[in-house]
């Protein structure tokens, strides 16, 4: 018999994937140019043309023994360091290879960090919408989930955070820039939430750790940047990925950085580690490791994503629907023109538009649409939405 828990996952599995797995048919029964597929955040411009190269030469001229083999759970020396000094170049900070752990992804390194930090009824804090899979990870430690709600721009109730964090709370976890929502974090909110942070640090005298999630990192619009996190409050972790930046989600490849100034580094340094090899992950792609270490500084044509951002989030708003235009990430939520977003996706599937409910991400009355597809579909999907739009009277 499945477990109990299992149960449940397996029948309130991702919705995401299940709208990935309905494109796939939609595409056999219609063509894949006459279907427009905005459900999952798969990335559709190539890796950089080193890739490969590096790739080839790696396998070429690399000992297999060594290549494959094991090393430290952490990860190969050569390559923390290597990813430390990029850090460094880039944040101006002080890293070496005891601060960087090689991981299977943000997901794994999200995982590693909760295993090593949460005790059974530890709360961790998440700010709607969200990325609807942290529940599960939290859950996988026996940690509670406290939901802080989100202001009309989607950022951070700092008010509700206030409210709600107490003496149980163990850690926050934040996505910037965010998905679903597109939404970036600025200096001044990092700055607010650390505040709040170390207010509360003191009040209940027990460490509270800020965990951000940053696969998005680089994908960010208009000239901004996302805060190195780091440089706001001490005690933080950095969750890395470089499935985005590089076009390689399948390869499942990140780090953590476990600050100096972070309390008990050293404890937690270790027990992260020892993490990655007792949930099973033992330690990142041997091959990747060498791989991305040659490409730090690299990445796909991040430009793209803007230009199909301006192409959909003015195609939307000219034809009447409602929407925060994203500062980061390939993702754009669209507020539903119906209170209940399912029926509006549901109309959608009528002109093959896939999108993803915004309650799948705690927020209700929305849609996600992924718009990291081809620029030409875009164009393609736009008089669909036209349709669809006055189904609902919106434009009219």
């Amino acid at each position: 018999m499945v477990s109990k828990s299992m149960e449940n996952l397996v029948k309130n599995s991702s919705t995401i994937r299940q709208m990935f797995e309905e494109g796939n048919n939609l595409i056999k029964k219609y063509g894949k140019e006459n279907v427009f597929d905005f459900s999952i955040g798969n990335p559709s411009v190539n890796p950089p043309k080193e890739l490969n190269s590096s790739i080839k030469e790696i396998v070429d001229n690399t000992d297999s023994k060594e290549l494959h083999g094991y090393m430290s759970n952490a990860g190969y020396e050569d390559v923390r360091i290597n990813v430390a000094n990029y850090l460094n170049n880039e944040f101006n900070t002080s890293f070496n290879k005891q601060n960087i752990i090689m991981c299977c992804g943000a997901a794994a390194g999200l995982n590693i960090i909760l295993k090593s930090i949460l005790n059974p009824d530890d709360e961790v804090i998440i700010f709607k919408p969200y990325f609807m899979e942290y529940r599960n990870y939290i859950s996988n430690y026996n940690g509670k989930i406290v939901e802080i709600e989100a202001l009309e721009d989607f950022t951070p109730n700092l008010e509700d955070l206030k409210n709600k964090i107490n003496e149980k709370t163990k850690a926050i976890i934040i996505n910037n820039p965010n998905n679903p929502s597109g939404v970036l974090y600025s200096e001044d909110i990092i700055k607010s939430l650390s505040n709040v942070l170390y207010k509360a640090q003191e009040k209940y005298n027990h460490d509270i750790f800020l965990i951000s999630d940053e696969p998005y990192r680089e994908i960010v619009f208009d000239g901004k940047k996302a805060p190195f996190i780091p440089k706001y409050y001490n005690n933080s972790f950095i969750v890395y990925s470089y499935s985005k930046s590089l076009s390689i989600p399948g390869e499942r490849i990140g780090y953590v950085i476990v600050p100096d100034e972070i309390n008990d580094k050293e404890n937690i340094f270790n027990a992260i580690s020892i993490a990655n090899r007792i949930l099973g992950f033992i330690n990142a792609p041997s091959l990747m490791q060498k791989v991305l270490s040659k490409l730090l500084g690299k990445t796909s044509d991040l430009s793209e994503y803007e230009k199909n951002r301006d192409l959909l989030y003015n195609g939307l708003t000219d034809l009447g629907y409602t929407c925060i235009k994203p500062q980061g990430t390939f993702y754009l939520f669209l507020k539903s023109p119906v209170e209940d977003e399912k029926e509006f996706i549901e109309k959608a599937k009528k002109f093959n538009i896939l999108m993803v409910p915004g309650s799948s991400f705690a927020c209700p009355g929305y849609v996600r649409i992924a718009f990291c597809v081809e620029y030409e579909m875009i164009k393609r999907a736009l008089p669909k939405f036209k349709e669809l739009a006055k189904e609902f009277n919106l434009g009219v």
